[in-house]
């Protein structure tokens, strides 16, 4: 049945399950006389909530704490083992699986080195579908019993209603790659198990603003550190994040190349292998045969001796530099959106933040409007370098919520006609 709202009564069901599991997944345990306040539903409507969520097996008794002279009040807490979902990193040194509880507690993982930044669709495929059986047989959780699986990826992702989600991943050489398609093509996930695909910058906002660095703030901007630079925008109006491409916005007219093929990007002086290759440029020692993370690591102690001994002035000076790009970019995102927060990660950002963020910070500053720039705080991410694939795991979670903590249902054919939809509504009041 459809009220003057064009909500049915199992919207409104569906609406207040979703009330109660958000409220008891973020702030619980709560009891039923805090859910009330928290959720604006009336003490009958969260009994009867309460009462349907336990019978699911998705809501648990958490204790009990004493009242104003009354009896104990029984604490409430979602069931950490009544979910199960999968996070994939697609990240530009590895690829990474982790399976999670309904909690977001890792219960296993598998990862795939990439042998030279090779980005070749089939072999991203084959490492994403091996490293699903692999979490799943290392728990012994069968596929059907997975909420969903959520996936970061370098690039643009568009949602398509005939080829699901395509990648536009111009740096890594993908072009409108069907990667959802691809995936679903004789995977051992059933079709009962939904697939969400995204950028692993948001995916990387989404974590933080959930729970991390950037959970409580209004508006914020989470940027992504690695190989190259991107951006998740948070704000009311974008409740989820938008990916930003902000690692190709033009810092310098005629400058370096970036590996997107246009001319002096944000990306080709602030991104770890541009860094990489401007010290190897100057005639910086980059340790040969070693990936990324481990030649980032020998510029910075090349930079900071741990031993007291001479720094290197060619790596301090290209760190110096990428210090100011980096900052004179986020004076950009300051401007442009005025976020309470930055917050930085990324496996790069995590690296170098220690001694790289008072630079980074004081050059954002120097470089943006002083109105905006005195309201907004700069500061790393919390959730370290497993924070993408957390985020990602967040994209089934957050479709679990909204769907009121329903799995999806099977795709039985065609649509019953209005009418019998309408009794059948009817017939469940």
């Amino acid at each position: 049945m459809t009220g003057r709202s064009g909500r049915t009564v199992r919207d409104l069901r569906r609406a207040n399950r979703t009330a109660v599991l958000q409220r008891l997944y973020f702030d619980g345990p709560l009891s039923r006389f805090e859910l009330g306040p928290a959720t604006g539903l009336s003490s009958g409507s969260v009994s009867n909530v309460v009462a349907d969520l336990i019978a699911d097996g998705l809501v648990e008794e958490a204790g009990s704490v004493d009242s104003d002279g009354g009896r104990p009040r029984t604490l409430l807490r979602v069931a950490p083992l009544s979910g199960h979902l999968i996070g994939v990193d697609v990240g530009e040194t590895r690829v990474r699986v982790e399976l999670f509880d309904l909690a977001l507690t890792e219960v296993a993982r598998a990862e795939r080195p990439l042998e030279q930044r090779r980005y070749d669709v089939d072999v991203i495929v084959d490492h994403i579908r091996t490293g699903i059986a692999d979490v799943l047989d290392a728990s012994g959780l069968a596929a059907a019993r997975l909420l969903g699986v959520g996936i970061g990826v370098p690039g643009i992702v568009e949602h398509t209603p005939d080829r699901g989600a395509v990648v536009h991943g111009q740096t890594i050489g993908w072009d409108a790659i069907a990667l959802e398609s691809l995936l679903r093509a004789g995977s051992l996930l059933p079709g009962t198990v939904p697939c969400f695909i995204d950028n692993g910058a948001r995916t990387l906002g989404q974590a933080e603003m959930w729970f991390g660095a950037g959970r409580g703030a209004r508006s914020a901007l989470v940027v992504l550190f690695g190989s190259g630079v991107g951006a998740c925008l948070a704000t009311p109006e974008v409740e989820h994040g938008r990916a930003v491409e902000w690692g190709h916005l033009t810092v310098r007219v005629r400058g370096r190349r970036c590996r997107c093929g246009a001319l002096g990007c944000l990306e080709a002086y602030a991104g770890a292998e541009s860094l990489l290759a401007r010290w190897r440029e100057e005639g910086g020692r980059v340790p040969a045969d070693t990936d990324e993370e481990a030649a980032l690591e020998a510029m910075l102690a090349a930079a900071h001796p741990p031993d007291g001994g001479v720094a290197d002035p060619v790596a301090v000076a290209v760190l110096e530099e990428t210090a100011e790009y980096l900052g004179a970019g986020l004076s950009d995102l300051i401007n442009l959106f005025q976020p309470e927060r930055i917050l930085i990660g990324g496996w790069a950002g995590l690296r170098l933040g220690p001694r790289f963020l008072p630079a980074v910070r004081r050059h954002a500053l120097a470089y943006a409007l002083r109105h905006p720039a005195q309201k907004v705080t700069i500061e790393l991410g919390r959730l370290g370098p497993d924070a993408v694939t957390v985020g990602a795991a967040i994209l089934p979670l957050a479709d679990f919520f909204a769907r009121g903590g329903r799995r999806p249902e099977p795709d039985s054919g065609p649509r019953p006609p209005a009418w019998q939809a309408a009794l059948r509504e009817r017939a469940t009041r």
